[in-house]
């Protein structure tokens, strides 16, 4: 029984139907009225999941509208799930080698003040994304929050899924465990809103880089083409003495061969122009033992105390939490005024003047320049996505509502690399 026939037949059954498995890949049901309605199919039925077909039945795959029919029936069920595990946690040793291995501060120093046991309690929420332009791509993506220490856990959440299933589920905490108090649902969401997005862009870097490169070939012949015109356009004209009126109609020949090449180049940006969208889909609550070590870190004169875990299950210490938006590697940087524990964007040169500053200390200029800058351009340059010539947009990435911000298309001083004229006079070497 593959994973979509046995999903079916635990729902069908768990809604009342009377499901029997029959050969080959199939499933037999007697469904009731309701069930009958939710789907769409009749009272007795047969159901079809591989390449052949049991006699009768009807094709079950996912992509015709069946996954959609099923989460109709399933509503809002499963959208938070909550796993109590107690896996073996035993004391760390080698802490400070493990620090050291582990931890990046660049420009601050930190020393071990204590570690030991404790509970915790992570959020794993689920998104499902489609990336759309001319093609499209889905997928589903995982983000999980540690609500003790406000850690984003990217790398070690994969190890750490793999191993849920083969972790014995307690049914109630230990008598005295304390938990860390759950997040309100406007912190959730600004940390959703400063993460989500730099996971997004690194998993859709391929599509978008392949969708860069044909735009790139099709703008290519776009100017080829129109060169060539042009340039025949402008050669006529040049034969054609002054004053007649076929050179006027020549020069206003060249002139409507620019016009349509800006005009093909916006249809150009349409076509490969990519519309992000994120959709939460559920919530897992883990809650389990973890090693907490309290740290000191001081950066100058100033000093801080802050708290990162080693968690047993993935086997990893987890980073230190950025306070400006995710940052994939595990470096971090204290800043002099708030000691702000941020990745490398958050502490990045101004584009201006060149002087480093703090992202979350000054968010909206830079304190020396006054110039200011945007959170998408950081986000999307530190991701490498071209910030020059890319159709890239992004929708419902934001807290409050869809945000959309389009990056401007290629530039249009012309078609050729020698001699263009921007106002459009022919100048006979091309647009």
């Amino acid at each position: 029984m593959n994973r979509l026939q046995a999903f079916a037949a635990d729902l069908l059954e768990r809604e009342g139907a009377l499901v029997e498995p029959i050969e080959p890949e199939g499933l037999e049901v007697l469904a009731p009225p309701q069930l009958q309605q939710a789907i769409g199919i009749p009272d007795l039925c047969r159901l079809g999941f591989g390449a052949s077909l049991p006699p009768g039945a009807r094709r079950v795959g996912i992509e015709a509208d069946w996954l959609a029919r099923f989460a109709g029936v399933i509503g809002e069920r499963g959208k938070w799930m909550r796993r109590v595990l107690r896996p073996s946690n035993p004391p760390l040793a080698g802490v400070e080698r493990l620090l050291e291995h582990e931890l990046a501060l660049p420009n601050a120093t930190f020393r071990l003040r204590c570690a030991g046991p404790v509970w915790t309690r992570y959020l794993i929420l689920d998104f499902r994304f489609t990336a759309l332009s001319d093609e499209k791509r889905e997928g589903l993506l995982k983000l999980g929050i540690n609500l003790a220490t406000g850690a984003v856990i990217d790398d070690a959440l994969e190890r750490l899924m793999s191993r849920l299933d083969t972790q014995a589920e307690e049914e109630s905490l230990p008598e005295g465990v304390d938990l860390p108090p759950p997040w309100d649902r406007q912190r959730v969401l600004d940390l959703v809103s400063r993460t989500l997005r730099p996971l997004l862009e690194r998993e859709i870097a391929p599509f978008a880089a392949s969708l860069q490169r044909r735009l790139a070939r099709d703008q290519a012949r776009l100017r080829d083409y129109h060169n060539r015109l042009f340039q025949d356009a402008a050669r006529r004209l040049a034969t054609l003495p002054d004053g007649e009126d076929r050179r006027q109609r020549e020069r206003q020949r060249a002139e409507a061969i620019q016009r349509e090449y800006r005009v093909r180049l916006d249809d150009l940006g349409r076509k490969y122009a990519l519309r992000v969208t994120a959709e939460w889909v559920q919530t897992l609550e883990l809650v389990m033992p973890v090693q907490r070590l309290e740290l000191l870190i001081r950066r100058r004169k100033g000093e801080r105390v802050v708290h990162t875990d080693w968690n047993p299950l993935a086997r990893r210490l987890e980073p230190l939490p950025c306070a400006f938006a995710h940052a994939a590697d595990r470096v971090r940087l204290v800043c002099d005024d708030a000691l702000h524990i941020v990745g490398a964007e958050g502490l990045a040169a101004c584009a201006s003047c060149g002087r480093p500053y703090c992202r979350v200390c000054h968010p909206r200029a830079c304190p020396k320049c006054r110039r200011s800058e945007t959170t998408l351009i950081v986000a999307l340059g530190q991701a490498g996505l071209p910030l020059r010539g890319s159709p890239l947009a992004w929708r419902g990435l934001s807290a409050g509502g869809d945000n959309e911000a389009g990056i401007p298309g290629p530039g249009r001083d012309g078609l050729s690399d020698g001699g263009a004229s921007r106002k459009g006079g022919p100048s006979g070497h091309g647009l």
